[in-house]
Order: structure tokens, then C-alpha cells, then sequence
């Protein structure tokens, strides 16, 4: 049988922002991840998480944001609800394990309601976001499975660690706009600070500031 710990700690303070907002995400061994059928995207079926993954980067929903990594234990970061990909948007609600309560009249076998939950502003610069041609989905990213051998002690702890095991392993280039200028923000940020270390825990500091992505 395999076992997989997680934990999710949200941490608030009086009247938080995605600023101030922190979650922890301790996965004992590489996630389980199996493909969402007809979509570009993964999920893992055996954690108590909003789990994907897409296009290169590991995705979980969690206290109404969205965050992002490169590896699967973080660290993570805050995306900003405009730059969270199509497609990632488009999976149905059956494949999120721990559905928000507003999920809850939604259909499972249709995405959340983005626009209803974001917004009039949102949804008004993401029109059509819902409507696309099931057939002609792209195929999805190639699993990074190297990263199931470090796991643990062995969990690279810092980020210049994981950004050289992975242009050694993995040679995807990402399709989306916003996660390729994600991908070279972070070769860029190795380069000027070669020093950098990042948090083995995968703790998430949400800073939407910091990201200055902006969706195509």
C-alpha cells in the first residue's frame, strides 16, 4: 500500500491578503499522477489536495488562491487569478479533492465557475475562457519523473539545486506564454543570485507583487 502524508496549514492574519497567506505542503514520497481524460492536465487521486499539474509546473488550489512550483514539495508561489492557465482553469470539478463549499452547485463534470467566483472585471478580459474544441487538446507535458528520486532528506533544499536537476532531466519547453517567462524569471533570478536557497518544507509565501506576470 502506498502512503502519502499530507499536510495543508493555512495561516491567517486579521483581514490577510494573498500577501500574508502561507500554506505548508509535506508530500511523503513523488505524488501519484494521473492524467485528467481528455484534458492536458494531471491530478493525484490519493492526497486531500488540489493537485495538478501542467505545462511543466505543479498547481495547487488552496484558501481560494491559486500557487505554483517547479518542484513537488514547493517552494511555491502565488499566481495572480489572471495568469492561472486555460486549460488548468477548464478541469471539472470532479478532480479537485477538496472542493471549496461554493463548488458545491456546480456540475462535476463541468469546470468551476471562474468567472461567477472572480468576477465581472475578471471575467470580462477572459471571455470564452470555457468554450474550446475537445478534440484538438493538446497533448500533455512529460511527467518530470526524475524528481521521484529526491524525496525526504534528499529533497533538494536549495532552489539552485532544483533549477540545475532540472535542465539536467527535463528538457520540456512550456507552450504557455506566462509559464515560459515563469520558467526564464527563474533562470534569470539563479544567475543574479547564486546563492539562493529555498525552504525543503515547500512552505508557500503568496506574493502576487513579486511575480509581475501578466496573461497573453
Amino acid at each position: 500500500m502506498r502512503y502519502v502524508t499530507l499536510w495543508i496549514l493555512m495561516l491567517f492574519a486579521p483581514l490577510a491578503s494573498a500577501d500574508d497567506m502561507s500554506i505548508d505542503i509535506h508530500l511523503g514520497s513523488y505524488p501519484r499522477l494521473v492524467a485528467v481524460p481528455g484534458y492536458p492536465v494531471y491530478y493525484d487521486p490519493d492526497i486531500r489536495s488540489n493537485y495538478f499539474f501542467y505545462d511543466g509546473l505543479y498547481w495547487v488550489y488552496a484558501n481560494d488562491n491559486w500557487y505554483e512550483s517547479h518542484w513537488y514539495n514547493g517552494p511555491w508561489h502565488y499566481a495572480q487569478p489572471a495568469v492561472v492557465p486555460y486549460y488548468m482553469l477548464r478541469v471539472p470539478v470532479r478532480y479537485y479533492r477538496v472542493p471549496p463549499p461554493y463548488f458545491a452547485p456546480w456540475h462535476r463534470d463541468a469546470p468551476p465557475h471562474w468567472g461567477e467566483h472572480w468576477g465581472r472585471d475578471w471575467a470580462d478580459h477572459h471571455p470564452n475562457w470555457d468554450h474550446w474544441d475537445h478534440h484538438a487538446a493538446p497533448p500533455p507535458a512529460p511527467l518530470p519523473d526524475y524528481q521521484r528520486h529526491y524525496a525526504g532528506a534528499r529533497y533538494p533544499v536549495a532552489e539552485n539545486d532544483q533549477h540545475a536537476l532540472r535542465q539536467q532531466n527535463y528538457h520540456y519547453q512550456p507552450r504557455e506564454d506566462d509559464t515560459r517567462e515563469r520558467w526564464h524569471e527563474q533562470d534569470a533570478q539563479r544567475d543574479e543570485h547564486p546563492d539562493a536557497r529555498g525552504n525543503p518544507h515547500g512552505d508557500v509565501h503568496g506574493n502576487p507583487h513579486g511575480e509581475q506576470w501578466t496573461h497573453q
